[in-house]
């Protein structure tokens, strides 16, 4: 793929009603966010997020690198978002929006839009994403690639459910879904602290002390060290990030490099069934996710 301009997405990925950062236009019905996210049209139903960045070699999963190589670690980002869009798309849902930072916009499965992120704190950026949205939103990453349509499906229809919260095994959370985000996504969000081992107590406690009432979702392992991506790509072995975890694991990590990988980075791109060295060209293709085990924070 070209690159795009700084600040722009490419012409011929953009899709109808999204808007590309650095413009001036704002679909019909939709309110601008300061910083760049556009809202979407109002609508009822839910709209399902997933918060990712465009995957570059030693950028993206940089602590996957020291396996399997930076250019490797890249195209496990990328496979692990194909994985989890293609849930995305199949789970019951009003609109599917990949919040995107970076300028390379990848293939996206039909019924996808895009928008780009905004500036700021990772806290900032997902309370962003959320406000956006006039109706129920649920938002993921894309470091649980083993997350199926069933984990997506929430049940609106309980009065007393304004809040669902996925929490990770490492302490952080994989998923958080409000019914009025407008309202209560920055409040809820703001000054909690990311990529801690306390990141998902505080986030949940955050939920309650709101006055929420929270409906948990199952615990899921995420994917940050190898063990994680070797675990995962084991407990779902039908999946396109499975499928390169042993693909990658059969020979020398492309790229490899000495030292440890660097800080947690923010979500990539999907790319195709294969490796490649490039893995900003993605290939679109889909893979069938597998079914994660169900536990109870």
């Amino acid at each position: 793929m070209r690159p795009a301009a700084p600040g722009r997405f490419p012409g011929p990925r953009r899709r109808r009603g999204t808007v590309p950062s650095g413009t001036g236009t704002v679909p019909p019905g939709a309110r601008a966010v300061p910083g760049g996210a556009r809202a979407v049209p109002p609508g009822s139903g839910l709209t399902i997020l997933v918060l990712a960045k465009s995957p570059r070699p030693g950028l993206s999963k940089t602590r996957l690198a020291p396996r399997f190589g930076p250019e490797g670690a890249a195209a496990l980002a990328a496979a692990a978002l194909a994985d989890t869009l293609a849930a995305v798309v199949t789970a019951p849902a009003a609109r599917r929006i990949l919040v995107l930072a970076g300028d390379e916009v990848p293939p996206l499965p039909a019924g996808v839009d895009v928008v780009p992120q905004v500036a700021g704190t990772h806290a900032e950026r997902i309370a962003a994403a959320l406000a956006a949205v006039p109706g129920p939103a649920l938002l993921i990453g894309m470091d649980t690639p083993q997350v199926t349509p069933a984990l997506l499906t929430l049940d609106l229809s309980a009065p007393a459910a304004q809040a669902w919260f996925g929490a990770a095994e490492d302490g952080g959370w994989w998923a958080l879904g409000l019914r009025d985000p407008r309202r209560y996504a920055r409040p809820v969000l703001d000054g909690v602290p990311m990529s801690t081992p306390s990141t998902g107590a505080v986030q949940r406690r955050r939920l309650l002390d709101a006055g929420l009432g929270v409906v948990d979702l199952p615990v899921l392992r995420d994917v940050d060290e190898p063990a994680d991506a070797e675990a995962v790509a084991a407990q779902v072995p039908a999946t396109r990030f499975a499928a390169l975890v042993r693909r990658l694991g059969t020979g020398p990590a492309p790229g490899a490099c000495d030292g440890p990988g660097g800080a947690h980075p923010a979500p990539g791109v999907p790319d195709g069934t294969r490796a490649v060295p490039a893995p900003d060209r993605p290939d679109g293709t889909r893979a069938v996710p597998g079914t994660p085990s169900r536990s109870r924070p």
